[in-house]
């Protein structure tokens, strides 16, 4: 009987944490979409702050924060679809435009998180980091130098430049990485695993697969 009770308190609990966590990452994915909150981690403790709930195992994972943006996004800002396609189709030019660098797409507008304040943001690769600011440089275009600090994996990072500039009223977020770094992606701050990112062909096919989409949710609406 008491084994039972036991058993029956600790589902009990375990559906309460679920709860909370879903909550929580809620109300997080709607401070970053409505408050401009880029920070996971600052987003959930904020959420955790507004809802009460102080307890760690009801904080979500950043990518379950990550799937109630993208749910918040397409059902409650008007024109995401739009804003999202216009900010790929950007990317896509400038992939090919930095064709030279093997340049690779990541972060928010990649996996569909980007609103109308998202920069797109690419990795170039080059042995020769000055090759990329003389190429801005030939190319006329005056670019912000900065510098951010990457994990390479687990034992390395690197503190690589950044060129920050706009275009078209999109801003272009372009981090310079070696060269060997293609061959494995550095690991993202999200959730310490190898970076999603694409490459021109890859991010020309999501576009194709997403408009042959867009296209059969009409005709199926039209019936």
């Amino acid at each position: 009987m008491r084994h039972a009770q036991r058993q029956h308190a600790q589902a009990h609990a375990q559906t309460r944490t679920r709860e909370r966590r879903h909550r929580l990452a809620h109300e997080a994915a709607r401070l970053m979409a409505e408050g401009g909150i880029r920070d996971y981690h600052q987003a959930k403790l904020k959420a955790a702050e507004r809802l009460g709930i102080h307890d760690d195992a009801s904080l979500p994972r950043n990518r379950e924060i990550e799937d109630a943006l993208r749910e918040y996004q397409r059902l409650f800002a008007r024109g995401h679809a739009d804003s999202l396609r216009a900010r790929r189709e950007a990317a896509l030019r400038a992939l090919e435009f930095f064709a030279a660098f093997d340049a690779r797409l990541v972060g928010a507008v990649l996996d569909g998180t980007a609103d109308d304040r998202s920069a797109v943001a690419l990795h170039l690769h080059a042995d020769d980091a000055e090759s990329v600011a003389r190429f801005l440089q030939d190319q006329r275009i005056p670019a912000e130098s900065r510098s951010r600090r990457v994990r390479l994996d687990r034992e390395r990072s690197v503190d690589a430049p950044v060129w920050l500039f706009a275009a078209d009223d999109t801003s272009f977020d372009l981090t310079v990485l070696p060269g060997e770094v293609l061959r494995q992606a550095p690991l993202s701050a999200f959730d310490d695993r190898p970076m999603r990112r694409a490459t021109a062909a890859q991010l020309r096919q999501l576009l194709a697969d997403e408009e042959i989409a867009g296209y059969e949710a009409g005709a199926a609406a039209d019936r």
